[in-house]
């Protein structure tokens, strides 16, 4: 028969039991060990245990065990665990994926602004990030084109307290776009951009249900020429729509724009 061992280990060097959370769709920790950080979106029984399966920003996808104190949530280590069956459903998360506070009341607004080059634009970061906009009380405008762009800055008169942000289409290197955006440069703005020639392109081509964007000749409107080459209807207002309609979450949009949208709100909600 073994003899009993008692555990000498003093009591501030044992570690304490962690919280066991339930891994609910849309919940998001970071596995301990790698430092992924992601959405949860499944859960799984398998031979080895049971295991929860992570989403990132970028929607790539990682499987991890549910090992006991394996997750950190919001700083936290915890042991994630199956959800019950039938369990409440609840948001967690916004469509940016940030975390839902339920029942905010939207802040006053700031004196700092975000500016984006149209419509769609704005409609655009509205339906994924409007939650978080309205709780940090920041107001998008757009500009209608930014070949005004430096008078625009001249007459917001950015300072510490009221910084401003701008998101430009097709900022690339050696396009008008770029040179415009240089002439702007200063502490309290910040211009980025994407590399799309319209924010339509910014949305998953499979979110949209097609295989690609198209290439539009040179000296074609872009819009129109997607519309041709898809066999939609020549109206671009409606063709909008379609696509606005497909975008449910940060899910349905290409890094290049999440990074931006998201850098520009850091940038104009900085304390002073």
């Amino acid at each position: 028969m073994r003899s009993y061992q008692p555990d000498l280990t003093p009591p501030w060097k044992k570690s304490a039991p962690a919280p066991e959370v339930p891994a609910e769709t849309d919940l998001v920790v970071e596995e301990a060990v790698t430092g992924f950080c992601g959405a949860v979106i499944r859960c799984e029984k398998t031979a080895e245990g049971p295991t929860v399966t992570l989403e990132d920003r970028f929607g790539k996808h990682r499987v991890f065990p549910m090992a006991p104190r394996g997750f950190l949530l919001e700083g936290r280590v915890v042991t994630l665990v199956r959800p019950s069956a039938g369990g409440p459903v609840r948001p967690t998360r916004t469509a940016s994926g940030s975390v839902a506070v339920p029942g905010a009341r939207a802040r006053v607004a700031r004196a700092g602004r975000i500016y984006v080059e149209g419509r769609h634009d704005a409609e655009l970061v509205e339906r994924v990030w409007g939650d978080d906009l309205r709780i940090e009380g920041v107001v998008v405008e757009y500009l209608e084109g930014i070949d005004d762009l430096p008078s625009i800055v001249r007459g917001f008169a950015p300072a510490p307290d009221a910084r401003l942000g701008v998101l430009v289409d097709h900022l690339v290197p050696g396009s008008k776009e770029s040179r415009i955006a240089a002439q702007v440069s200063d502490g309290d703005v910040l211009v980025v951009g994407h590399p799309y020639i319209d924010v339509w392109e910014a949305v998953k081509p499979s979110s949209v249900g097609i295989a690609a964007w198209p290439v539009v000749p040179r000296g074609q409107d872009w819009k129109t020429g997607v519309c041709r080459a898809l066999g939609w209807p020549e109206n671009t207002g409606a063709a909008w729509q379609r696509i606005l309609s497909s975008v449910r979450s940060y899910r349905d949009l290409q890094p290049e724009l999440l990074g931006r949208v998201e850098e520009l709100i850091d940038f104009v909600t900085l304390p002073d």
